[in-house]
């Protein structure tokens, strides 16, 4: 070969071999960029359901013929056809009752008003006999009148001898909830019955009684319920104590606006904890920062199981304190519903297991079946699926980009395992931490009306008072009926024995004395 057929060829060579690293770059850039773009879907597709979606988590929404054919032994068949596919397990539907009208409530007073008809039908056509009664049709109606104020007005007499006019006595007064306020127990626990349990903002409040002739100013409102808060604390302190006292406690946290005028812009973003314990009892706590400092503060001394969401704020709190992590399937169910859009087939089948798991848990409630069979069902019916949901894991973790949603989801399943299952070791833990969720709900559904609080003060308090009344919600108490009854004792009622003005033990001892009374 010549010199120059020689040097045209090596550089023909050279040419070939830049052109092939520049598709390797280009190839790699474009995977890249359809990684991006998939990403980016993926975030639109969440920022859609979440605006214009359902809320709801139950069911999963998935293309016809996507689905797995699942075998007996629990494993996807290779040669699965769209025509074969079929869900593992199926849900029971839940069943329709009509009962009709449900039964207003006996103790409502009634107003009777007898309707005779007129005197001449009351005389008989034929015989000219005056017509007797012989029996009577009863309608209810259920009318509304609106909510009355009273003054109630304290009379106190003075006495005096009158041979020398010296040693004059007069009654005092009963202990009032404000000092030298001029509210009663009952407007109290109705001005804090409508913030913290209708979700009413202040200003509505001053227009409702503004209504009925009553001029009371938002600002004195918000006085009464700091007023109340305060007085209440050492109830909010036992509710605590009755919580740290139990099993386990679930926990979880919403971020709440605070003024500050000191702060620019004058409105902080601050946290709600909640804290709930085994019998319902919830309270919550408010930080600056969504940090361990909260849950540690908290937690001193407790020992038992802390169901959480794997947030980063718990982990010094499980690694410095004699307490076991409980993990949530809720969150780790919401990842792989996630990752349906981009990975249908892998994260329905997944869901499917998830669901097998939630169908043990619905058994063992409908029978319904105590702590220690609770536990041994989920030996016998719920440890077998979740083997196989741990042995899915690693093939799909192969297969799957780590930044992917499913590849999200393979990852916060494996990394929180162990806590996932943790659930097994007792009868009395929950699957999820959805209590702590819902205790949360009345937190969001108040922060779109009330909108704040005026103060780091009012956040403290705001936590008190909601403490109050989501905790007398979970025992299906009436928050008014608790609230009237408790501003009214507390001030008069032992120390020692605070713990009874609790919302769980008071309707326990209201039960009780009704009881007695029968």
């Amino acid at each position: 070969m010549a010199v120059g057929e020689w040097k045209q060829a090596t550089e023909a060579v050279a040419t070939l071999e830049e052109a092939r690293q520049l598709i390797a770059v280009m190839g790699g850039e474009l995977d890249s960029a359809h990684r991006q773009i998939a990403q980016l879907r993926h975030r639109v597709d969440q920022l859609c359901r979440t605006v214009f979606g359902r809320r709801s988590e139950k069911g999963v929404v998935v293309e016809q013929g996507v689905l797995p054919f699942v075998t007996a032994a629990g494993t996807v068949a290779a040669d699965a056809s769209d025509e074969q596919a079929a869900p593992a397990s199926a849900v029971r539907a839940h069943p329709r009752r009509h009962r009709g009208r449900r039964p207003l409530p006996k103790d409502l007073p009634r107003e009777q008003v007898e309707i005779v008809p007129d005197p001449r039908e009351l005389v008989c056509t034929v015989c000219t006999s005056a017509k007797v009664r012989i029996g009577s049709d009863r309608t209810e109606e259920l009318d509304y009148q609106p909510a009355s104020f009273f003054l109630r007005e304290y009379v106190r007499p003075k006495y005096a001898c009158p041979s020398c006019q010296s040693g004059v006595v007069q009654a005092a007064l009963p202990a009032r909830p404000i000092e030298k306020g001029r509210p009663g127990p009952g407007l109290l626990a109705h001005v804090v019955t409508s913030k913290y349990a209708d979700h009413l903002p202040l200003y509505r409040i001053e227009q409702i009684l503004g209504r009925q002739g009553i001029e009371v100013s938002r600002r004195t409102l918000s006085e009464w319920n700091g007023a109340v808060a305060d007085l209440l604390a050492p109830i909010v302190e036992a509710i605590k104590q009755q919580v740290l006292a139990g099993e386990w406690i679930q926990s979880d946290d919403t971020s709440i606006e605070v003024q500050d005028p000191e702060h620019e812009p004058a409105y902080r973003q601050g946290h709600l904890w909640v804290y709930r314990g085994a019998h319902g009892d919830v309270v919550y706590d408010f930080t600056w920062q969504r940090n361990r400092d909260g849950p540690l503060r908290m937690l001193a001394g407790y020992r038992g199981y802390l169901q959480v969401d794997a947030a980063p704020a718990y982990d010094e709190v499980f690694l410095t304190r004699p307490i076991v992590e409980v993990g949530c399937w809720a969150h780790a169910r919401r990842y792989f519903k996630d990752a349906v859009a981009t990975a249908a087939v892998e994260a329905t089948q997944v869901l499917l297991w998830i669901g097998e798991l939630y169908g043990v848990e619905r058994a063992a409630r409908e029978r319904p079946l105590d702590e220690p069979a609770r536990g041994q069902l989920r030996h016998e019916r719920a440890r077998p699926i979740l083997e196989r949901l741990r042995v899915s894991l690693p093939p799909l973790a192969l297969t799957a980009l780590p930044k992917s949603p499913l590849g999200q989801a393979v990852g916060y399943a494996t990394r929180q395992w162990a806590a996932l299952t943790r659930y097994l070791e007792h009868g009395a833990l929950e699957i999820d931490n959805n209590g702590a969720e819902r205790a949360l709900k009345p937190i969001v559904l108040g922060r779109k009306n009330w909108l704040f609080c005026g103060s780091e003060a009012a956040a403290h308090r705001a936590a008190i008072l909601c403490s109050l009344v989501n905790t007398c919600k979970a025992h299906q108490i009436n928050p008014f009926a608790y609230l009237r009854d408790v501003i009214e004792r507390v001030s008069t009622h032992p120390a020692r024995r605070v713990a009874e003005l609790t919302p769980r033990l008071w309707k326990e001892l209201q039960q009780q004395r009704a009881a007695d009374a029968a």
